[in-house]
């Protein structure tokens, strides 16, 4: 009697299946393959080879804790010949001996995930099942029957494989970038972002049901933005925004997701203190990466946080030039978040493509925080009765802005409402290239046209709200702020308030200028420059500009990482009694830290980093430490400590090692640090042969 076939070597063919799927950087030891695409698998079995005319084999895969056929969890398929689209399907490529080489096929909608791969041979009544391996099935957007399907190959290599990028920061008129270290290629990450599945609250209530909603990135994307906080759950990060970080690191210093993912699995799954909003986006655009969903970055620039959904911000300030807070209501300085590309059969299909994903805890979408995703072109169009939070982006997009004056008699006046101040210079870094590409236009219809106030109108009507005027207290005067070019950290500056008089009679002004330090997510830190004149006389039909000195001596101290002040001019209309209010957010700019690399760059030789930074501030610098990493040149940060003192105008030099593992472009990410200057970064581009 012919006896069942018995494997007696398993060939994964780890090369070839990495080049095919795109992750040769993921399965030098493994299996890692994307959804619907073959992969090529080996087996030798023992005594004899396989026989069509006698042997049946059959192939199970089974993926999560309670694999079910009925949730396409799991699936039973035999060797055949035959093709049919959504299956799993097994194929023979050639046979050499004892030797069966196979091509193993998933469907584009599959789960991703751990996966266990058997066989099962039947020869005559003879059975005999095998664990051939386990595998890892990841998105695959070079397949146009997967959902997450991106039709650009520059495009896919930007969004899924490229393992660096830049951060936008700063503010609108002085917009700053800083580097990230994505790394989602890097050793052990693809682990950590499959944990990070499986502690979400829904794979421990119904692990099933979870592992089978994992064929789709609307459910993935969701799950993510809720777990890269740890608001409801053992996420990832803990936000802070008090300045007060010292039982962890400061957002501001993180330059990559690798240390902090790494962070969270080495102290079992413990939170990460600290995280803002790009350090959040960061790390989600890092897991979805990895996990094959097309995602990148994005900065907002006056950015709503509109709490009570009306798509209008009030903002009040006193007679003093305070603000009188309100604290559900805000407008950002900047915010980030990301986005996921990828289609919405759950919505009408012009609302495929970019979906906004913002893992940041601000408020709760159906009880838990997490943002997302929404259509961006469902937010352009003012489509905001669409799944999921897209009334919450808009207004971050598009909300009006109505400043309020609250008198010192207690009466409350509107000074002016804005309908073009938020949402401004949306970012993201270009394809391809270090630069700025601005997308505000995927956001929004040009401000002021009747296509944007029309969408506006409609996302208005969806929330049944009345529609606010747009006047202005006062039209004949008119003020702006303007700065001088030397806004570099460590300088004294000017800043000039600009009045101009449009009427035919002279006017007498009373007029406050206050600048206060400030924090990227708006709230303001302690007075650094003011100048109050009370009667400031106006020639008809001109213009005056009045400077206010803000001095070094006098931020140095408040000024925090965000390296942000906001400049506020309150002027009153004496003969009115109106009021008029400019502001301006000022960002100053760090040193430049200098990169030399030293050595040939070649694969495993070892390279010089040496990095050089100028103490441009009046004051000597102290517990200097530069930090520094990059997919593909470190195998973990590399820290080095200065223990001498940096005195004003002198610079400060150091040199780490690197080793590159990987050839093609890599990118260096560098973080000083110091007790007067924090977060200052840098990034240098490296091409290994």
């Amino acid at each position: 009697m012919t006896k069942a076939l018995v494997i007696d070597k398993i060939n994964q063919e780890y090369e070839k299946n990495g080049k095919n799927h795109r992750t040769s950087a993921l399965s030098q030891d493994r299996l890692v393959v994307r959804r619907g695409q073959s992969f090529n698998i080996s087996l030798t079995f023992q005594r004899r080879g396989f026989e069509a005319s006698t042997d049946r084999l059959f192939f199970l895969v089974e993926t999560g804790p309670r694999p079910s056929e009925a949730v396409f969890t799991k699936a039973k398929f035999p060797l055949s010949n035959s093709h049919s689209e959504g299956s799993w399907e097994a194929s023979v490529v050639s046979q050499e001996g004892h030797t069966l080489h196979l091509a193993i096929s998933s469907p584009a909608n599959a789960p991703i995930g751990y996966y266990k791969l058997s066989m099962e041979s039947i020869t005559g009544s003879q059975h005999h099942t095998s664990t051939i391996t386990g595998f890892v099935l990841l998105f695959n957007p070079w397949c146009e029957g997967d959902s997450v399907y991106m039709e650009e190959e520059e495009c896919r290599q930007e969004y899924v494989m490229n393992q660096h990028g830049l951060i936008f920061q700063g503010a609108t008129a002085c917009i700053g970038k800083i580097p990230w270290n994505f790394g989602q290629f890097e050793d052990g990450i693809l682990d950590i972002c499959i944990e990070l599945l499986d502690m979400n609250p829904k794979f421990i209530r119904d692990c099933g049901r979870d592992c089978s909603r994992r064929n789709s990135p609307i459910y993935i994307s969701r799950v993510i933005s809720a777990m890269v906080n740890c608001n409801d759950d053992k996420g990832v990060l803990f936000g802070r925004w008090d300045n007060n970080y010292k039982d962890g690191i400061n957002p501001m210093a993180w330059i990559g997701s690798v240390d902090i993912l790494k962070k969270w699995k080495k102290t079992g799954c413990c939170q990460v203190k600290y995280g803002q909003c790009w350090v959040f986006a960061a790390v989600a655009c890092t897991v979805l990466r990895c996990l094959g969903i097309p995602t990148r970055v994005v900065t907002n620039y006056n950015s709503a946080h509109d709490s009570n959904a009306n798509l209008v911000i009030d903002l009040y300030t006193n007679e003093k030039g305070m603000t009188v807070r309100n604290i559900s209501e805000s407008i950002w300085n900047y915010h980030c978040w990301i986005e996921s590309w990828m289609t919405r059969p759950d919505l009408k299909p012009e609302c495929d493509g970019w979906q906004v994903i913002d893992p940041t805890p601000q408020e709760k979408s159906e009880g838990t925080y997490c943002c997302g995703p929404a259509s961006v072109k469902a937010i352009k169009n003012g489509d905001v009765n669409t799944k999921y939070d897209a009334p919450f982006v808009f207004a971050e997009v598009n909300a009006d802005v109505v400043k309020w004056i609250k008198k010192n008699n207690g009466t409350i006046e509107k000074m002016h409402t804005q309908t073009t101040a938020v949402g401004m210079m949306i970012s993201t870094k270009a394809v391809g290239k270090d630069e700025r590409e601005d997308i505000t236009h995927d956001y929004k219809y040009p401000e002021g046209s009747k296509e944007e106030r029309d969408a506006f109108k409609r996302a208005n009507h969806m929330n049944k709200l009345v529609q606010r005027d747009d006047n202005s207290s006062n039209d004949n005067l008119k003020i702006k702020i303007k700065v001088s070019p030397d806004m570099n950290k460590g300088n004294d500056f000017d800043v000039f308030a600009v009045i101009k008089n449009d009427l035919s009679g002279e006017q007498t002004c009373h007029l406050l200028m206050l600048a206060r330090t400030m924090s990227y997510n708006g709230i303001l830190g302690p007075e650094c420059a003011k100048k109050e004149m009370h009667a400031v006389t106006l020639e008809p039909l001109s213009e005056k500009k009045i400077p206010l000195r803000i001095s070094y001596s006098n931020y140095r101290d408040h000024l925090n990482e965000s390296n942000l002040i906001k400049v506020r001019v309150l002027l009153q209309h004496l003969q009115s009694q109106s009021f008029l209010m400019s502001e301006r957010d000022i960002y100053l700019l760090n040193p430049e830290i200098k990169i030399r690399i030293l050595g040939e760059p070649k694969q495993f030789r070892k390279l010089v980093a040496e990095l050089s930074v100028k103490n441009p501030l009046q004051v000597p610098l102290h517990d200097c430490v530069f930090t520094v990493e990059g997919a593909g040149l470190t195998q973990e940060q590399k820290i080095a400590h200065v223990s001498e003192p940096v005195e004003p105008g002198n610079i400060v030099t150091t040199r780490v090692d690197l080793m590159p593992r990987w050839p093609g472009l890599h990118k260096l990410v560098v973080n000083f640090e110091s007790d007067k200057m924090k977060a200052v970064k840098g990034y240098w581009n490296v091409i290994i042969g």
